[in-house]
This record gives C-alpha cells, structure tokens and sequence, in this order.
C-alpha cells in the first residue's frame, strides 16, 4: 500500500495558532528520530544502535515485539525511516517532507510504503490503517507543537 497525505503546520489565516518555523518544526522531526516514545504510542524503548552523519540505526521495542529502522535525512528538508521486515513486522517506510508554498506556510507532507495490499482480501484493512495513520501523524505535528512550546530548541 502507497498512501501519503498532507497535513498543515502553520494555517496563517488563524492568529490563535502560534505559528512554527522551519527549524522548530525539523528539530521536533529529529526528536521523534533519538526517541519516538512520545510520537509512537506502545513504544517503550527507543535504542540508538548506529550513528552517522545523516542518519541512524534504531531499535524499537514494542513489548515482545523489536523492529529495527534505519532514519535518514536531509537536514531541515526531510527525514525518512526505513523499517526491516521481521517476524513480527512486514517492514515498510515512512517519509516525511518539510513543504513551505509561501513563506511561514508550512506543511508535512506523510508518505507510507507499506507491504499491505489495497486488493483482496486484507483490503478491507488499508482504510483503517491509512485512517490510523493520518491520526498518528496530527499527534506528531501536536506533539512537535508541544516540544517547541516548552523551548525545545532554546535548552
């Protein structure tokens, strides 16, 4: 299954919402790549096996369950993980893009490459999953929300 959608960071016809910048918005990116505790519910663990210049290894344990990604980057552009396929997980990736239409219009761009089938008989379960997904990641922009809120780049 193939599935991205976008979501908006900044509406800059609302003055009740604090609008973020470009960097605020990358930084709480990179906070969900070091620990995605936060923006994965379930998660308990977060491990750093690897570290490179543009990117990391990770590995994520879900009770029993421990699924190793790798994150890669372009810095304040996009960031993409890459998740291995296990016996407890089909494997898949996820990339999100930072997209600016007119300055201080940001937006998250979500794309999903997953294993699931949009025919037959599982179907029936890529709604849910892409009703899932696009859930998550408004907690991700309300979390990034809060991360930038408590000073997040200013500590």
């Amino acid at each position: 299954m193939k599935f991205e959608h976008l979501i908006e960071v900044n509406d800059l016809a609302n003055p009740l919402l604090t609008p973020l910048t470009r960097e605020e918005l990358w930084f709480g990116l990179l906070c969900r790549a070091e620990d995605a505790r936060a923006f994965l519910p379930g998660l308990e663990a977060c491990r750093i096996v690897e570290r490179t210049a543009d990117g990391l290894v990770r590995d994520l344990h879900f009770g029993h369950a421990v699924i190793r990604d790798r994150v890669s980057f372009e810095t304040l552009r996009w960031i993409r993980f890459e998740s291995e396929a296990n016996e407890e997980h089909a494997g898949g990736s996820l990339t999100i893009t930072i997209e600016e239409p007119e300055p201080g219009a940001l937006f998250l761009r979500f794309a999903y490459h997953t294993s699931l089938p949009e025919q037959g008989e599982d179907a029936r379960y890529a709604e849910f999953v892409r009703s899932a997904y696009h859930q998550s990641d408004l907690d991700t922009v309300r979390v990034i929300r809060m991360i930038a809120a408590s000073g997040g780049l200013a500590q």
